[in-house]
């Protein structure tokens, strides 16, 4: 466990000593490998698991980009103060429809794994994917300090 972790923090350092260019790129690499090592995948496993998981990735990611992202912007142009009731409601339900659209791809995608790798692996990806979560905001923060 804690070669897990040392792994994933010389991951992070390395990335961070590249700089700016293709961070999104770089963060992927890492929480891949981060995955990878957590879930001990076999190779038939492998090829089956990580076309869905990238799929369902970059889905997530483009709803983000495509819909969130906007609406946040818009948001922050306007100022929440200064909507109508009206207008928030209308950003309230594009901002839950896009949540839903992630949850409904999170669904499938679990769904999809299930014959793939089975239950256990599936709670160790979620376990995976929050501790990369946490490893990169902590990084982020020191960072930031």
């Amino acid at each position: 466990m804690k070669i897990k972790y040392a792994v994933s923090f010389f991951l992070l350092f390395t990335m961070f000593a590249f700089g700016q260019a293709d961070r999104r790129d770089q963060i992927k690499a890492l929480k891949s490998a981060h995955i990878d090592a957590a879930l001990k995948l076999t190779a038939t496993e492998s090829r089956k698991f990580w076309p869905l998981y990238l799929d369902c990735e970059q889905k997530i990611y483009d709803i983000r980009y495509n819909k969130i992202r906007p609406l946040n912007n818009k948001l922050e142009e306007k100022g929440i103060d200064d909507l109508s009731q009206k207008e928030a409601l209308l950003y309230v339900i594009q901002l839950e429809n896009a949540e839903e659209e992630i949850f409904n791809l999170r669904k499938k995608l679990i769904n999809d794994l299930k014959p793939v790798i089975g239950p256990k692996k599936i709670l160790k990806l979620k376990t995976a994917e929050d501790d990369f979560n946490r490893i990169l905001l902590n990084k982020y923060k020191g960072k930031k300090d």
